[in-house]
């Protein structure tokens, strides 16, 4: 192997490390001692003198590993190096092993930040006496522009955010405990604390980086995660400690009342004139439910956890994979025996066809052997766990004979951009809508962005020429001055298609004011029932425009064009990748709907999914479900709900669930006597 196939061999591997890494990092090593050790690596005889220098002693070389040759990953808490190749050459390999082993003794000191977009040079020339002009080839790579910094922030600036960050979210781990987290949590869920919905998702995340880190047990490891996640994290969650949150979660870390400690956030954050709402439900009414559940023998059946396969009986089971049929009593001789009894007719079905949900379970699934559902970004809201009774044999506190219950995604109607823009009195039930959002990373971000479309007709919507005269297009939310510690939103909408003229309306962000916010925006664009969501990290300049969408009507359709990438991008919901092929493991009603009931509330269809756990924390259970004699202890129930949290359990029941009252869409694979592509309609 010569040099250039040992470079080659090193870009390959950096492309691979560097695919789905946000950030890079540095290893605090001497640089002029990692040079010589680059050198003195080669095996005997490989490296010697040319001219003046040894033979891979080269200027060009050595700038390359000074400026790169420290650059690692963290995946999985471990260091990766770009010397980790395996090119089997006695020469080069020695080296690159040596190079590997002495980074990974050592300890990250920085995030890796460049201020070109190459590292190295790729090739330089050299004319000799005789007139020959002679070619050398050196390390070079070429960087992706996400560890490139741009021209107003210098790398050392950038590299001192993320240090401030890290060791402020080592502070925040080692001096906020898990159960101060959880009691805020529970006051958020009873809308007790000003403000506290803001924080929640910040304060989920925050304890699930908890729980990571207090199970790994090695210190460098430990290290590495706190630089990984600090940077992925960003400014709300990894400088949680330096915020107004951080104050409460502090206090009460440090055993204060939490009452004095809710009091001391509130003048931080409350208005002079704001008074703490009432508690969602009294001492004497908290006394009237125990007593009634005592009464009633509920007690046993007041503790949740997550539903598991060895709880669910056969009779309750629409479907069920090979893995899954092992764990169900009397599974494996019953769909035998269907699958022997009934075959499947393949002309009867085009290759993808469209089906309705009821036809799928009684005409598709006994066939079934094993299936596949196809789980779409936009299916977050349809994420669904199985809830079962701690004790088995405790009597049902619902409608139905059975104790199970379920719980929903806490995002379950709606985006979090589509919320605000309800809160702030935007329409977000048209045919087709753009709304951005900006503010909402922690940091307060005063920037005066503005939503606009550019319509076919060329008339312009925007905050100077709100409605449109030829369409009835609206910017009915305009935030000018964004506040403290809650999200801005703008938002356009389009009430209905008769008006709208075909042809193509193009979304974009205008930056109106630049104020010193450096988080961009997130901007959505939902019609025919699907949100597209799409993420500009970048700090927008004075009168910018950032294009984000075009979107096209025919008269009767919408089709869109993406300007940015959207959330069609690969993301993680549940552990669970998206716009892929995932295993089902089982298919069934929702409870209320098991051992031939009927009409006990709405029909929920569950596909269970292979491996998708549910990282939130759901609640035990719902007023919906309470039965009639326990409804008049409602609202001491509903905190009940947020306060008895489920415990957790690896091989839970969690997937995607369909209400058979709203509509919606999934493709599933289905593999019997043959293969096919189905899209079930509920």
């Amino acid at each position: 192997m010569g040099f250039s196939e040992f470079r080659q061999a090193l870009q390959k591997h950096f492309a691979k490390m560097i695919k789905d890494t946000p950030h890079l990092f540095e290893v605090a090593v001497d640089k002029d001692e990692l040079w010589n050790l680059y050198l003195n690596s080669f095996p005997e005889g490989t490296n010697e003198i040319y001219r003046k220098c040894r033979k891979h002693d080269c200027s060009c070389c050595r700038h390359f590993i000074k400026k790169i040759g420290n650059c690692v990953a963290i995946k999985d808490n471990k260091i990766h190096t770009i010397w980790d190749l395996s090119v089997g050459d006695t020469t080069f390999q020695p080296v690159a092993d040596a190079l590997s082993a002495y980074l990974k003794k050592h300890a990250v000191g920085d995030v890796f930040v460049s201020r070109e977009k190459t590292a190295g040079t790729e090739k330089n020339f050299a004319q000799r006496a005789d007139g020959r002009v002679e070619t050398y080839e050196h390390f070079y790579l070429q960087l992706p522009d996400r560890f490139v910094s741009d021209k107003r922030r210098t790398p050392a600036d950038i590299k001192g955010e993320f240090r401030d960050t890290k060791n402020v979210f080592a502070r925040s781990l080692a001096d906020i405990t898990q159960e101060s987290v959880m009691t805020v949590l529970e006051l958020i869920a009873q809308n007790s604390l000003y403000r506290g919905e803001e924080w929640k998702a910040v304060l989920m995340q925050f304890v699930r980086y908890q729980r990571a880190y207090e199970a790994i047990t090695d210190e460098k490891e430990r290290e590495n995660f706190l630089w990984e996640k600090s940077a992925a994290a960003g400014a709300a969650v990894g400088r949680i400690r330096n915020h107004s949150m951080g104050t409460l979660l502090i206090n009460l870390s440090g055993g204060m009342d939490l009452d004095e400690a809710v009091k001391k956030y509130e003048q931080i954050v409350a208005p002079a004139n704001y008074k703490r709402p009432k508690a969602v439900f009294t001492q004497k009414m908290l006394s009237d439910a125990k007593k009634k559940v005592e009464e009633l023998g509920y007690m046993p059946s007041l503790a949740r956890r997550f539903a598991t396969l060895d709880d669910i009986s056969i009779n309750n089971i629409l479907f069920s994979n090979r893995d899954a049929r092992a764990r169900i009593p009397g599974a494996l001789d019953v769909f035998a025996a269907m699958g022997k009894e009934l075959a499947v007719d393949v002309k009867k079905f085009s290759r993808v066809e469209e089906i309705g949900a009821e036809n799928f379970v009684k005409n598709v699934l006994p066939t079934v052997r094993e299936m596949e559902l196809f789980v779409e970004n936009r299916h977050h809201a349809n994420l669904v766990s199985l809830i079962a009774p701690v004790n088995t044999d405790a009597p049902s506190m619902f409608k139905w004979k059975n104790g199970f219950s379920w719980a929903y995604s806490g995002n379950i109607a709606d985006s979090d951009i589509k919320q605000n823009v309800k809160s702030a009195g935007g329409a977000v039930d048209g045919v087709l809508r753009f709304s951005i959002q900006w503010n909402d990373m922690g940091d307060w971000d005063r920037n005066d962005l503005d939503a606009h479309c550019k319509e076919p007709g060329g008339e312009e919507i925007m905050f100077n020429h709100k409605v449109s005269l030829n369409t009835g297009g609206e910017l009915d939310v305009d935030i000018i001055n964004p506040a403290q510690n809650h999200p801005a939103v703008e938002n356009i909408t389009w009430a209905g298609k008769g008006r709208m003229e075909k042809g193509k309306y193009l979304f974009f962000v205008h930056q109106y004011a630049n104020r010193g916010g450096k988080n961009g925006f997130r901007a959505e664009v939902e019609f025919d029932g699907k949100i597209y969501q799409f993420d500009y990290a970048k700090e927008l300049r004075q009168n910018e425009n950032v294009m984000v969408a075009e979107v096209t009507f025919d008269g009767e359709n919408f089709t869109m064009k993406e300007l940015l990438p959207s959330n069609a991008s690969v993301r993680e919901l549940w552990g669970v990748k998206t716009n892929q092929f995932v295993p089902v493991t089982v298919v069934m009603y929702s409870p209320n709907y098991w051992d031939e009931q009927m009409g006990i509330g709405n029909r929920h269809y569950f596909f269970m999914l292979k491996d998708c756990v549910n990282d939130e924390m759901p609640n035990g259970m719902f007023n919906e479900y309470l039965t009639e004699e326990l409804m008049e202890h409602k609202r001491v129930f509903e905190a009940l709900g947020s306060r008895m949290h489920v415990e957790d359990a690896p091989d839970q029941l969690s997937g995607l669930g369909f209400s058979a009252t709203r509509h919606n869409d999934v493709l599933v694979k289905v593999k019997g006597a043959s293969e096919r592509v189905m899209r079930v309609k509920f």
